[in-house]
């Protein structure tokens, strides 16, 4: 077992990383002594300690004074600075630095901690309760051992997708970590839209939440083609293809592409890149069908 004896240090304990010790809990990967966090939110940790029997340090440098094999990187990104203050220069014996800040370049991170090893990851929200999913990459440096525990650290949140290069993250922040709000907007509208017919919102809500976990656990189950299901759910002439066929004129599948490609070019442009195409115009449109 790759975190076998191995000592984990959370720099952040906020949301993602109390995902990740709940699931390496679960899973009994990891026992809480092996886990350390730092957090200046004293209240935050008291909760972790409460929660989760782990080892707690409002202090960053603290935390890693008796070694650390691998440091998960979880403070919001414009704390990063602050916090390669306390602990850069000081890792060269963690086999693996993985970091779940947005936005933050392996670049940035290997020249401010001083360090190789370094894996960069896109989590998402659902990951919270064990159902994200993790676009994650990882430097050469990164030995097969650290690439294990890399592995199951991040399989704490969901699935993972390992991908060549950390471009392909810029990606992901797009299309799967800002995804869930493109479907809590979908999600509104139509729960106002049943509203507006004459639904209780409390009935609404219910409708939608469950026509939404139910399709995408469908969609995953039956293994099909996502546009093979809506031709299957689409009668010609009946009342699905009457909606579609409005939606598609009104244009929410280029809104849909227009926006993800904007996201993408806005995170390249966060991480210190030059975006593509600034003019999101020129995102590409899928033919409609």
């Amino acid at each position: 077992m790759a975190l076998h004896d191995k000592r984990v240090v959370f720099i952040g304990g906020g949301m993602m990383a109390s995902a990740i010790i709940r699931g390496v809990l679960r899973e009994n990967l990891l026992t809480p002594s092996q886990i350390s966090v730092a957090d200046p939110n004293t209240q935050q940790g008291e909760a972790l300690i409460r929660d989760f029997g782990v080892r707690y340090t409002p202090d960053n440098a603290a935390a890693i004074q008796h070694g650390a094999d691998v440091i998960v990187l979880a403070t919001k990104p414009q704390f990063f600075g602050a916090v390669a203050k306390d602990i850069g220069g000081r890792l060269a014996d963690v086999q693996v630095v993985l970091s779940i800040m947005a936005g933050v370049p392996v670049a940035a991170i290997a020249e401010k901690l001083s360090v190789q090893k370094i894996v960069r990851s896109m989590p998402n929200t659902p990951g919270a309760i064990g159902k994200g999913i993790t676009a994650w990459m990882a430097t050469e440096s990164v030995a097969a051992d650290g690439l294990t525990m890399t592995a199951q650290l991040l399989g704490a949140l969901g699935e993972t997708l390992r991908v060549p290069e950390e471009r392909y993250l810029d990606m992901a922040t797009a299309v799967s970590g800002s995804g869930p709000a493109y479907v809590f907007l979908f999600m509104e509208a139509m729960i106002d839209t049943a509203v507006h017919m004459g639904f209780s919102r409390a009935d609404a809500e219910k409708l939608v939440l469950h026509t939404v976990n139910g399709s995408a656990a469908y969609a995953l189950e039956s293994g099909q083609p996502i546009t093979t299901l809506r031709h299957q759910v689409t009668s010609p002439g009946g009342t699905t293809a009457e909606a579609l066929y409005h939606m598609e004129k009104q244009g929410l599948r280029h809104a849909i592409t227009r926006g993800i490609w904007a996201a993408f070019q806005r995170s390249i442009l966060l991480g210190g890149g030059s975006p593509r195409n600034p003019d999101t115009s020129t995102a590409p449109h899928p033919e409609e069908d």
